[in-house]
């Protein structure tokens, strides 16, 4: 919304107005004055304050719309001063030209008889003391609209930086799917030939494994318990091809059970661990997950037997799908740690607890 047409703006300008003009018209008249004043000269001075108030308003009122339509502030700033010198001319004009009117319709209102005749000079002296509350107000209202344009900069870049991550957190659990399918459906494809029955056992898993991956896909975060599930399930899948050369383990915390996690980033740890080390080891070993709360953090970690090593035909693209959600989720918060100890590949990660 434009500054000028804010109705925070607008009290506030109208106010300010009013005040400025009783603290340099009525105010001195009357609080000041040794004498005692008649009660239409009192009316007059306040109606007369109000009246500037008022017509100074609907002028700067004007003025903002325009400034707000016409100058562009990320502009060249001579020509922006240039512009604003001419509109506070032709505010001076437009106040002259009718103030003098308005002032002699409130006199005869009020019928209020003034001894003193305001001459030329007199109203030249009006015209610069206007000029000097104008440019009270114009400071007021530049900073105020300067700031407020800043605020709105400001939100919009949040706004970007908002649609960016979504898109590319979407971007990301895109590639899960994918990803966990392939691995799927090679297994399935191997056990066709070896074990109907198992093969068929393994798709009603694998059904069901993405039916959660399809219905958590429009969140960012899930409860810890509903991810076990899902694992469970994975294991499940994974004891079909690797049998008894597979070994799990689980170590959960209660207390994190309801804690919140991004989707499928634990089965992504579980899924790396079957690919790049039990899958390598002829007798298999065993896969090992555990959860605990440390402080303000939840950590996560998976263990499994093997060593690190890198293969030339791997993309690791679980393992950078990991990272930059945790990135994009939690920024410099949350860690992923991935190394070797003897004879064992652990993989840690720490998100924080909100």
């Amino acid at each position: 919304m434009k500054l000028s047409l804010n109705k925070s703006y607008i009290v506030f300008n109208l106010i300010g107005w009013l005040l400025l003009f009783t603290a340099t018209l009525a105010g001195p008249k009357i609080f000041l004055s040794e004498e005692v004043l008649a009660n239409e000269r009192v009316l007059y001075y306040w109606l007369e304050t109000v009246a500037c108030a008022v017509l100074a308003f609907t002028l700067s009122f004007i003025i903002s719309i325009f400034i707000d339509d016409k100058i562009n502030f990320n502009n060249n700033w001579k020509r922006i001063t240039w512009k604003i010198f001419i509109i506070f001319s032709i505010v001076q004009a437009l106040y002259t030209l009718f103030i003098w009117p308005i002032l002699d319709f409130v006199q005869e209102c009020t019928k209020y008889e003034s001894d003193v005749v305001m001459g030329l000079v007199g109203k030249i002296y009006n015209v610069f003391y206007f000029a000097t509350l104008f440019v009270i107000w114009l400071f007021v209202f530049l900073t105020i609209k300067i700031f407020h344009q800043l605020k709105t900069v400001q939100l919009k870049k949040l706004q970007l930086e908002t649609n960016l991550k979504e898109s590319q957190l979407n971007t990301l659990k895109g590639q899960i799917n994918p990803h966990f399918m392939f691995n799927s459906l090679n297994n399935i494809r191997g056990l066709m030939l070896e074990d109907v029955d198992k093969a068929r056992n393994m798709l009603t898993s694998l059904s069901e494994t993405l039916r959660y991956s399809l219905t958590k896909s429009d969140v960012n975060s899930i409860s810890l318990e509903d991810e076990l599930e899902m694992v469970e399930n994975y294991i499940a899948i994974s004891k079909i091809q690797f049998e008894n050369r597979l070994q799990f383990e689980t170590h959960i915390d209660q207390e994190s059970l309801s804690k919140q996690i991004p989707p499928m980033i634990i089965q992504m740890l579980i899924e790396n661990a079957l690919k790049h080390g039990i899958s390598n080891l002829k007798n298999g070993g065993i896969v090992s997950l555990s959860t605990t709360i440390k402080g303000t953090q939840l950590q996560i970690e998976v263990i499994n037997s093997g060593t690190l090593q890198k293969s030339k035909n791997s993309t690791q693209l679980g393992l950078k799908n990991i990272k930059k959600r945790l990135a994009l989720l939690y920024g410099e918060a949350a860690t992923f740690n991935l190394r070797e100890n003897k004879n064992q590949v652990v993989a840690t990660i720490k998100i924080p607890l909100i």
